[in-house]
């Protein structure tokens, strides 16, 4: 796929201007000069990269694209300074950034210098980043190298071509440095997918929605939408609360259920979603979903427990963690509101978990969450089982499911420390005050999406219900300075536990 071929596909037709200027000549040896005139007749472009911006759905955007056929997509000096300038006039602009390298990696001719061009390339996209204006990166076959371990792997987002070969170290000179053949099916779109390094492997058509969707969710805007009456969203306030026809244990049972909704169940009910997939660095946990949404109309970024990922002993282990704090970044350069959602039977009880850091990453979860720069809205939906819900709930503002619990451990693991059994898991989930009215009482939580009589027997209702009740928080919270929420939110956990109590 040639740039004109891919910028034909992306771009609204006609819409791309060039912010190309004639390449910067760095000293050039003949023989390199004779290669140059000979690969611009050959690509037709006078470099390997074009940039400039065009229409992606009605919206102006900035693009930079490869061009494989000259030079093989290499990045010397002259290429990487066009690169660099386009990324700046992107920031300055306040433009959307797409970038779809297609590249061998660094140019040999050129040697350390074209190497060392990297470091700007990847300093450019940073500050793009931490101006809040997005960065999406769509990877050709083939993107290696320097390329791919530099502006490649810096995306907001990440897709490639199908089939794409994508990976740092060329199969080639493998071959040539150990005398075997590197592993077949490793350096692909695919299996980068499958371990979490990419967020999908999609065709451009199919990309240039994904980013329209992700550009509109990024800009920030509330969108103004209409909902039928079965939409309401009643939170109930404290002074309504009690409801002591269900009991602990109850809620205990019934999040267990089935048929419960969880985070899907929600996304159902949200518009422009963005599924991603993955921490971006060779990790990836079924049990756990990432996107960016609306729900209601507020764009947020949304991370959670999959229940439907959770299975026997298969339970969240680090890399959802991990996964997790990639979801916090995400909404802090896109200054997005972050909702998090806690439906878990635990984090992972395994050799794995433990050797591969399951405790720091929860500490770090916590920590990142109390200081996150954006606002926050927790949703205990279910189960919350021990530090793998804990990690996720620290925010500026926590809501529960009528049925929705929150405990150290399970009741049967609380029996089991406590009277060496399980027979007693009920009379400890009732004494342990785990139940959504008690979390509600002690200030964890500051709301209740009541549930008629379980989720489980109304999930499409409960779900528009609590899609509501989150809209309706980040709607509120949009009001306050990051500063002020994160102010608050220390002062919010700093005082748990202590009411009642003398200063």
């Amino acid at each position: 796929m040639s740039a004109d071929d891919l910028l034909g596909q992306l771009l609204d037709a006609g819409s791309f201007v060039s912010w190309d200027r004639a390449p910067i000549e760095p000293e050039l040896s003949p023989s390199y000069r004779r290669d140059l005139i000979a690969a611009a007749d050959r690509a037709g472009t006078d470099e390997s990269v074009l940039t400039g911006e065009g229409l992606l759905r009605g919206r102006r955007v900035a693009v930079i694209a490869c061009e494989f056929a000259f030079l093989a997509g290499s990045i010397g000096v002259a290429a990487a300074e066009r690169i660099v300038r386009a990324v700046e006039r992107a920031t300055e602009l306040g433009l959307p950034l797409i970038a779809s390298p297609t590249s061998g990696g660094t140019r040999m001719q050129e040697g350390t210098v074209a190497f060392v061009q990297m470091v700007k390339i990847a300093g450019a996209v940073a500050v793009h980043k931490s101006a809040g204006h997005p960065y999406l990166v769509y990877l050709r076959d083939p993107t290696m190298g320097g390329v791919f371990a530099s502006w490649g792997s810096l995306g907001h987002i990440t897709f490639a071509e199908p089939g794409a070969l994508i990976g740092f170290l060329g199969p080639r000179v493998y071959e040539a440095l150990y005398g075997r053949q590197f592993p077949p099916g490793v350096q692909t779109a695919e299996n980068l997918y499958r371990n979490g390094v990419i967020d999908g492997v999609v065709t451009v058509e199919i990309f240039r929605r994904i980013a329209h969707r992700a550009m509109s969710v990024a800009a920030g805007a509330v969108v103004a939408v209409t909902t039928e009456p079965g939409w309401a969203a009643p939170v109930l306030s404290p002074s309504t609360a009690a409801n002591p026809t269900v009991g602990a244990w109850d809620s205990v049972l019934s999040s267990r259920r089935p048929g419960r909704p969880g985070i899907r169940d929600l996304l159902r009910h949200a518009t422009q979603r963005v599924p991603l997939s993955g921490t971006g660095r060779g990790e990836s946990d079924r049990t756990v979903l990432l996107a960016l949404a609306r729900f209601a109309g507020q764009p947020c970024v949304v991370f959670g427990h999959d229940r439907r990922g959770q299975e026997g002993e298969h339970t969240m282990g680090p890399a959802a963690l991990r996964e997790a704090r990639r979801a916090m970044v995400l909404a802090r350069e896109l200054r997005l509101p972050l909702v998090l959602v806690i439906d878990t039977v635990g984090a992972a009880l395994s050799k794995e978990a433990e050797e591969r850091g399951l405790a720091p990453e929860i500490a770090r979860c916590l920590a990142d969450l109390v200081t996150l720069d954006t606002p926050t809205v927790s949703v205990l939906l279910g189960q919350g089982t021990g530090g793998g819900a804990l990690a996720l709930l620290p925010a500026d503002r926590v809501l529960a499911a009528r049925r929705g619990w929150l405990a150290p451990l399970p009741p049967e693991g609380a029996s089991a420390i406590v009277f060496r059994d399980t027979a007693h898991a009920p009379e400890l989930a009732a004494a342990q005050g785990i139940r959504s009215a008690d979390l509600l009482e002690h200030g964890v939580v500051d709301g209740i999406v009541e549930e008629y009589p379980d989720a489980a027997d109304e999930p499409v209702a409960f779900a528009r219900r609590t899609v509501l009740a989150i809209a309706d928080e980040l709607a509120s919270l949009r009001a306050h300075e990051p500063a002020e929420l994160r102010t608050l939110r220390q002062a919010r956990y700093r005082r748990i536990g202590l009411v009642g109590t003398a200063s």
